[in-house]
């Protein structure tokens, strides 16, 4: 797999699907309450069976190329469900998934889907930005007694933040595109004038005080 097309060709299909929408000069809220001149719901690709397929594809293949000791594939809920359901199909593996939190009602299962202990598992997620939700999942994997080898993820904002949660759990992290490649398709295919380089470059370098 040649990481640096991927990179520049899943972000060019997020851009085409308008799974990622840039908007410098009318910037997003997210629940965080930053503000952000970027929008990204990677769920969009699903919907487009070729971008479905390739996605899956190269997930797969980052998968065999960096986790090849996994024994099952779980998706973090929501966004990452799909996805990890889609790469555990291609791969043949055990699937299953995990919510933010135990149900409230009937068994209060967490994980859902047969986890078996000291099953080496790989975490599958649309998007990285701080890591929090995607590390809680990690530990709760944890906690059930299997064992968690890595994350793949088709997109990070390649936050500090998040490469420090992510050293910091011990928990390697590999990832189809990210921001650079993002903003690099992104002027190269018109959706951006040049100018807007320095406003989104600025963006990532303090998201939390950016347009406050």
């Amino acid at each position: 797999m040649d990481s640096i097309n991927t990179a520049h060709q899943v972000a060019s299909f997020l851009l085409e699907t308008e799974a990622v929408k840039l908007r410098p000069e009318q910037p997003f809220k997210w629940s965080s309450g930053w503000n952000s001149p970027i929008y990204c719901d990677n769920r969009v690709t699903l919907s487009f069976p070729f971008i479905r397929s390739y996605i899956k594809q190269q997930l797969a293949e980052l998968i065999r190329n960096h986790y090849s000791e996994a024994e099952a594939i779980a998706g973090v809920a929501t966004a990452g469900i799909a996805q990890g359901a889609l790469v555990a199909d291609y791969l043949e593996m055990p699937f299953l998934y995990v919510r933010p939190e135990p149900k409230k009602h009937g068994m209060g299962n967490q994980i859902e889907g047969r986890l078996l202990e000291g099953q080496k598992v790989v975490l599958i997620e649309d998007l990285i930005s701080t890591g929090g939700s995607s590390l809680k999942a990690a530990e709760a994997v944890k906690a059930a007694g299997a064992e968690v080898i890595g994350m793949a993820a088709i997109f990070t904002y390649g936050f500090a933040v998040a490469e420090e949660n992510f050293k910091k759990a011990g928990i390697p992290l590999h990832c189809l595109s990210d921001y650079n490649a993002l903003t690099e398709a992104a002027l190269e295919n018109g959706y951006i004038p040049e100018s807007a380089l320095e406003t989104l470059a600025d963006w990532r370098k303090s998201p939390e005080t950016w347009g406050a």
